[in-house]
């Protein structure tokens, strides 16, 4: 009789947890996420013509030259275009060593894309956040720096000049946390739809 009391005790417990951390906690949670920050709740997602075309907080890759590039992923995530299989989201980098040499030549193969991609910029002017992954591989911010050196390209081949051009990045600059953490930097899918939207005038 004992042994049923203490059986009948714990399942009346783990029942009273499910409940409440299960489905209670969670479903207000979600609710006071959507009722006081919605936007972040449903994922900052960022439409494009009525088009959801990706998320304010996920990188993406872009290859048109007319369009600024990212950082260099591991996982080629991406929604904004058309692609004929989709596996769904990951994340993740290939977190190698610095003594692995494999990781030296992935970067100097990046170097060497940048620069074919950027003529006008030399190797030592490269800043380091646009030939490394971030560790989820999902990072959606270049530097200023990295921006700006692919001004000279994305003028060129988008037909807008480099004034037009340095304002979006200034308007999509994201500056330092409370002005003293982090650096400033630039949130490429932002970047580029406004870029799209300005060629399209």
């Amino acid at each position: 009789m004992r042994h049923i009391k203490k059986f009948t005790k714990a399942l009346f417990v783990s029942i009273f947890m499910f409940i409440v951390c299960g489905m209670i906690y969670p479903l207000l949670v979600t609710g006071l996420a959507q009722l006081f920050f919605p936007n972040q709740a449903a994922g900052s997602l960022i439409k494009m013509d009525d088009k959801i075309v990706g998320s304010k907080l996920v990188g993406q890759e872009f290859t048109d030259n007319s369009l600024f590039h990212s950082r260099p992923s591991s996982i080629d995530y991406n929604t904004f275009e058309n692609k004929e299989s989709y596996e769904g989201l990951r994340s993740g980098s290939q977190n190698l060593a610095v003594s692995n040499p494999d990781l030296t030549k992935r970067i100097n193969k990046d170097i060497e894309k940048f620069i074919k991609e950027n003529p006008t910029v030399s190797k030592e002017d490269i800043p380091e956040d646009i030939i490394t992954q971030s560790a989820s591989g999902l990072d959606p911010h270049i530097s200023v720096k990295s921006a700006k050196l692919q001004l000279d390209r994305v003028s060129k081949n988008s037909g807008l000049s480099k004034e037009v051009i340095n304002n979006l990045i200034i308007k999509n600059t994201d500056n330092k946390l409370l002005g003293i953490f982090g650096e400033d930097t630039v949130n490429v899918l932002e970047l580029n739809i406004d870029l799209m939207n300005e060629m399209k005038k």
